[in-house]
Order: structure tokens, then C-alpha cells, then sequence
């Protein structure tokens, strides 16, 4: 009991730091030692909030601390009333914490059509998406230590997940060879990192493969149509207000936006 009584305060104090824009310099409870524990604050977390969850972002467990927590991926919510469309120009505004920590991603965001209602694995899963992208996740917390202290203490906070930016569909994606693809990620027109799919952890068709799994074993329903933030491609890239974010992927294909503070 003592313990859910301690997951209940560190949900709310991150439910109400996000509503508030208020800047949290210490995490506000015990340290989460599990990744179940992580899981369990931001269920709760979710459930506090209320809004309606319009996609998942999946991102990598650092090496460092895969043996300790048994686990290689970690994933947060994604809000619908935080997932933007690219345009012309510099793209949508993105909100975030300033003071708070605040990350740009490029990844791919696939789309779920339909739901396996049996055995799926890598090789299966693309029968169920429907739609790939080109896109930004935008990583953000009122934590300024959310990535300091272990990835269930990223998890604690919806995954230190700020939105996401939805690019334009990659032509031809069920043929095309994602891996070889070129990415890269510009911060105020200068390249901050490049690399390609390839890299990743089991590719991200394995990020959908796992955040299903770890869906049916939360017990949380999945709904056609949500997306997957597959994890990040070039890095995790330190960002402020006031910058534009531009992930360029193959020869022609892009997304961007303007990053602003709450």
C-alpha cells in the first residue's frame, strides 16, 4: 500500500508539473529501481491526466543499464492534442520545457491499420501498418534530471515524451529498403547527427513488435490508428526555444519544425 501511495505522488507531481509548467530540480519521490515500477507511475500518471492517447514513442535503454533493468527499449504515451503535421517552412510550433530537459529526435512514426489478435513478430508486423512517415519526436520534461537517473525514471514521466511531429509518408515503404536509408538531423540549419535505420535496435518494425507486447502485458488496449515513434535514429539532441528542427531522411523526404517554451 505505502508503495502505490508513493506511485500516486510521483504521478501527480508530474501530471501537475506538465499542466503548470513548472520546473521540477529533483525527482519528487523515491527512485523507481524497476521497470515495473516505471510503468506503474505512468499508468497512473495517464489515467490522472485524462487526454486521449493518439500514438507511443519507443526509445533505447541505455547499454549501461540493460542488465540491471532487463530491458532494452522503454516506451511512453504520445497525446493526440501533441501530435502535429508538418507544412511548408519551418514546420508546426513544438512546445517545451526550457528550463526543463528539452531533446530533438528524427525517427520514422508507422501507423497501426489493424491489430494482431494472434502470434506476430518481426517478419508479420508490417501486414498490420498501414501507413510510415517521416518525423520528430520531441523530447521534453519538467525533470531536468529525467535521463540521469535510469530509464524508469524516464518512464515515469510518459517516457519523457513532449510530441510529435508527423512528416510525409515514405513512398513505396513496403518495398523500399528502410535500413540503407540516409537520416540526418539539423539544429538552426547545422547537421548534429547522421546515420541510418540500420543502427537501430531490431529496426523499427522491432519497436512496434515490442510496444505491442508491452501493451498486452499493461493490459492497455490497442486501437487501429495509433502511431509508433520508433526511437531515434541520429540521437538524442539537446535543444531550446527559439530553434528550428529539421530530419531529412533519403534524397528528398523531410520534416521540421520551431521549438518554443511553455
Amino acid at each position: 500500500m505505502q508503495e502505490n501511495l508513493g506511485h500516486q505522488s510521483i504521478a501527480k507531481a508530474f501530471v501537475e508539473a506538465r499542466k503548470a509548467a513548472s520546473i521540477l530540480h529533483s525527482y519528487p519521490g523515491d527512485i523507481p529501481q524497476s521497470m515495473d515500477d516505471g510503468y506503474a507511475i505512468q499508468d497512473i500518471a495517464i489515467a490522472l491526466d485524462g487526454r486521449q492517447i493518439g500514438g507511443w514513442k519507443v526509445g533505447r535503454v541505455p547499454p549501461n543499464h540493460v542488465e540491471k533493468f532487463a530491458a532494452e527499449r522503454l516506451s511512453g504515451p504520445i497525446f493526440v492534442d501533441e501530435i502535429a503535421y508538418e507544412s511548408d517552412g519551418d514546420g508546426p510550433e513544438m512546445p517545451i520545457f526550457d528550463d526543463g530537459f528539452a531533446a530533438a529526435e528524427a525517427e520514422v512514426l508507422l501507423r497501426l491499420g489493424s491489430v494482431p489478435d494472434g502470434e506476430f513478430n518481426i517478419d508479420t508486423i508490417g501486414q498490420y501498418i498501414d501507413d510510415v512517415r517521416v518525423g520528430i519526436e520531441i523530447a521534453s520534461s519538467p525533470f531536468t534530471g529525467i535521463n540521469g537517473y535510469g530509464p524508469a525514471v524516464t518512464v515515469s514521466d510518459f517516457g519523457n515524451n513532449k510530441g510529435i511531429v508527423l512528416g510525409a509518408s515514405i513512398p513505396g515503404w513496403r518495398d523500399a529498403d528502410l535500413l540503407a536509408m540516409p537520416v540526418s538531423l539539423d539544429i538552426d540549419g547545422e547537421t548534429v547527427g547522421s546515420n541510418n535505420m540500420g543502427e537501430m535496435l531490431d529496426g523499427p518494425f522491432g519497436s512496434v513488435v515490442f510496444l505491442l507486447e508491452l501493451l498486452k502485458k499493461r493490459n492497455i488496449v490497442i486501437t487501429p490508428g495509433i502511431w509508433v515513434s520508433a526511437g531515434a535514429i541520429t540521437g538524442v539532441h539537446d535543444v531550446a526555444s527559439g530553434q528550428t528542427v529539421k530530419a531529412k531522411f533519403g534524397d528528398d523526404l523531410e520534416a521540421a519544425c520551431k521549438l518554443v517554451a511553455i
